[in-house]
């Protein structure tokens, strides 16, 4: 690859520096996946577990991208499972292989995430209570 594709592929800058015309409609959050309009049941149950991992795992905001990509591939494996699932439950032939290899990969990206829930940190930290309660103690002596 040359220097410039390279020095494009690692723009450093963060999403919200760069020009909102200038990225994709998935990352902009507009489409969910390219040709798909997310009305759809298996599209609504795709985002429902990706939100639901993200949510688990602290947010979207405490998440890099790698760990959003296999968000995604995770929940696109458990839309897959679920249907396969249905099938079986239907009373249909399943490939029992094809569901093995499934849920080990589940498994394997699982462990890659986590499966425990991330608590999101709503408490100021230390430092900010700290200047606070300075402020605080100091608005009081100057009206005293």
């Amino acid at each position: 690859m040359d220097k410039l594709v390279l020095r494009k592929i690692a723009d450093r800058r963060t999403l919200e520096e760069r020009k909102k015309h200038g990225r994709s409609a998935i990352t902009n959050g507009k489409d969910l996946l390219e040709g798909v309009d997310g009305r759809c049941l298996l599209a609504r149950r795709y985002r429902d577990v990706a939100n639901a991992i993200i949510v688990d795992q602290g947010g979207l905001d405490r998440l890099s991208e790698t760990r959003v990509q296999l968000i995604r591939r995770f929940a696109a494996a458990a839309c897959l499972a679920e249907q396969l699932e249905a099938r079986l439950v239907r009373g249909d032939q399943i490939d029992i292989q094809e569901h093995s290899l499934l849920v080990s990969t589940m498994v394997r990206v699982a462990q890659r995430l986590g499966v425990d829930r991330r608590a999101k940190n709503i408490t100021p930290t230390l430092g900010d209570y700290l200047l606070s309660s300075k402020a605080s103690d100091m608005e009081a002596e100057a009206v005293e």
